[in-house]
């Protein structure tokens, strides 16, 4: 089972199989995949971001993917990673400059991944803005309107029993897969009408994903 979920994992990561607003995001993970160096390993870590930051913007204006009418005074609320604003009275918008991610691919995997494990709340890449030479990413996602606070050892149960082991605080990993889901504190993981609402999950890969069994 574990191992026909991880080769599903990787078709949709590499744009061979479909998931929820996907398309997008997996056109500009691999173009970004394609123009990677063969060794980013021997090169300074910021270096290889700004280049690959550099690419994504030339991408970017390409296809038009700028979005310059953002309404910055519906803001909601912010954490470390993204600021969020009230996009209709159903969804709200999310700018992302992805710094919890080594690199901007990493950022869109972790998309494709929340996709496929949390359809309802799945993020559209709607395109990208930039705020005092900072590139965000630009995502609506569903309003979650928020009924009860949040039992975490629900969310755990909830993980464990699809794989996932609780290794330290609010962070999960599953070993079978190679993956790791970080930061689902009460904040990130809403509760409407007893129905667990994933809204914000920080997913990353471990080099054991990327062994095909």
């Amino acid at each position: 089972m574990q191992n026909h979920l991880k080769d599903e994992l990787h078709n949709i990561i590499s744009g061979k199989s479909q998931v929820r607003f996907g398309a997008i995001i997996q056109t500009i993970a691999s173009y970004l995949e394609n123009g990677q160096n063969s060794s980013p390993e021997t090169e300074d870590a910021k270096q290889v971001r700004k280049e690959e930051t550099k690419r994504l913007a030339e991408f970017i204006s390409k296809n038009n993917l700028f979005i310059n009418d953002i309404d910055f005074s519906q803001y909601v609320s912010e954490g470390a990673e993204q600021r969020v604003y009230l996009k209709d009275s159903d969804h709200v918008f999310k700018l992302n400059d992805a710094i919890y991610y080594s690199s901007w691919r990493d950022y869109f995997y972790n998309l494709l991944l929340h996709n496929f494990f949390f359809q309802d709340t799945a993020y559209e890449l709607l395109g990208f803005t930039k705020e005092n030479e900072t590139l965000y990413a630009v995502v609506k996602q569903s309003y979650v309107i928020i009924t009860q606070v949040t039992d975490l050892s629900k969310v755990k149960t909830f993980l464990t029993s699809n794989g996932f082991v609780n290794n330290r605080n609010n962070d999960y990993v599953n070993p079978d897969l190679g993956i790791i889901l970080e930061d689902l504190h009460d904040e990130n993981v809403l509760t409407r009408n007893n129905i667990l609402y994933f809204i914000d999950t920080v997913f990353y890969m471990t080099e054991k994903f990327w062994i095909q069994e």
